[in-house]
């Protein structure tokens, strides 16, 4: 229990800090004189970065131990954030808040921090050890989002940059709790009934498998496939409303505090709504909870367009929207698991973040794009619909394995 509210810690600084960086963005380009358009491309290959990085920490961490790459992590996070307060062009921010910042909060979020826990615990249990450390992140966002908003509204969006970066160096000590975890370990997969149905489905052998033969069986698994087709469509709305939500509510005539306590809102639902779908998943098919988060999220954002741009409005958006915030993780975590046991989990996580983070790259991107061209963020939230429905449906054809304690003796027989 002690290394989950560790992995949850560490998650509530990396997330939010990251899911604090969209508050930034008006106050930048009014003192630096860069466009929107290139502080959102900045932002864009931080998506695309963050995504990047997580399958190759976690084979670092599989090989060498999770600890150094949480400790790496957090000293780059705060590099990132510090020299990001001072940067004025947008090759300064691409390479803070696009490289160091992301590849920094890449090494200390979900690949890492749930693949190593997974790996201490039975399968039945995993998913609502996902769901608590995704709770973590989530007070991430209630806690920092809000706090950011008061330092730039207090001191400018320099001091607030820098807060957060002090804010990456408490992961260091945190990290520490980590030794000894994950490191060269001899997994066989063998102690949960999940992992020994997973192995059956891939007709693997006594002999584990190596990791170059694990990933060339996952990358033609249709399933996997599926899974990330929809996790790429999760990535597209979340960076685009973490990106730019807050000028869409600026453009609305909301105060810029409005937006600090949508994130927040955001944040603090989505603790209930990974809470609720980590124990939903250890007693329903994980598919069809994907499927019915995605579904929620086009409903929500059809609500939005229609419904009056006030304040009270926009608080009820953001609690809906943090419902399925990153509820949507540890049903695809499981869902990796279940696939293909926990040996490689970090690294097969990892690559299904790169498909939520290239979504992610165009949502924040696109919406800059948008934005400049057209002087509004209409038809990305059009996009934004199709997306979440399509996600919903192709998750479908997954063909999840069952738990075994989900059998009958009737039908066992």
């Amino acid at each position: 229990m002690i290394l989950l509210l560790a992995a949850a810690g560490i998650l509530l600084i990396t997330m939010g800090v990251r899911q604090s960086l969209g508050l930034f963005v008006d106050p930048m380009v009014a003192s630096t004189g860069v466009g929107i358009a290139s502080i959102s491309f900045a932002l864009a290959i931080g998506q695309f970065v963050w995504g990047a990085a997580q399958p190759v920490f976690g084979a670092i961490a599989d090989h060498y131990g999770a600890y150094r790459v949480l400790i790496l992590g957090g000293l780059m996070l705060a590099a990132g954030a510090a020299l990001a307060s001072w940067s004025t062009t947008e090759l300064g921010l691409i390479l803070s808040l696009g490289v160091l910042v992301a590849a920094g909060s890449a090494a200390g979020s979900f690949a890492i921090l749930i693949g190593v826990s997974a790996r201490n615990l039975p399968a039945h249990r995993r998913s609502f050890a996902a769901g608590l450390i995704n709770a973590g992140g989530s007070m991430g966002q209630f806690l920092l989002a809000p706090l950011a908003q008061f330092l730039i509204g207090a001191a400018g969006w320099t001091v607030g940059m820098r807060a957060l970066s002090i804010t990456g160096l408490l992961t260091v000590p945190i990290a520490w709790l980590f030794r000894d975890r994950g490191a060269r370990m001899p997994h066989t997969d063998g102690g949960g009934p999940a992992d020994r149905a997973a192995r059956e489905t891939l007709a693997d052998a006594p002999r584990p498998l190596r990791l170059t033969q694990q990933l060339g069986i996952a990358l033609r698994d249709r399933s996997y496939l599926c899974l990330n087709a929809g996790f790429l469509c999760c990535g597209f709305h979340i960076a685009f409303l973490v990106t730019h939500w807050p000028g869409d509510l600026k453009m609305c005539g909301l105060a810029p505090t409005v937006a600090a306590n949508s994130l927040a809102l955001v944040g603090i639902f989505n603790v209930l709504g990974s809470l609720g779908i980590g124990w939903l998943g250890g007693r329903y098919r994980m598919k069809y909870l994907l499927a019915l988060l995605y579904v929620s999220r086009a409903a929500v954002i059809i609500c939005y367009l229609l419904m009056p741009k006030t304040a009270l409005n926009v608080y009820i958006v953001a609690a809906a929207l943090g419902a399925s915030w990153l509820a949507t993780v540890p049903p695809t975590v499981g869902l990796v698991g279940k696939l293909f046991g926990t040996r490689y989990l970090t690294t097969l996580f990892g690559l299904t973040l790169l498909s939520h983070q290239i979504g992610g790259f165009l949502g924040a991107w696109l919406g800059g794009v948008a934005m400049a061209q057209l002087g509004s963020y209409q038809w990305m939230w059009y996009a934004d619909i199709l997306l979440a429905l399509f996600a919903a449906v192709v998750n479908l054809p997954i063909t999840e394995p069952m738990l075994l304690r989900e059998v009958s003796p009737q039908a066992a027989a």
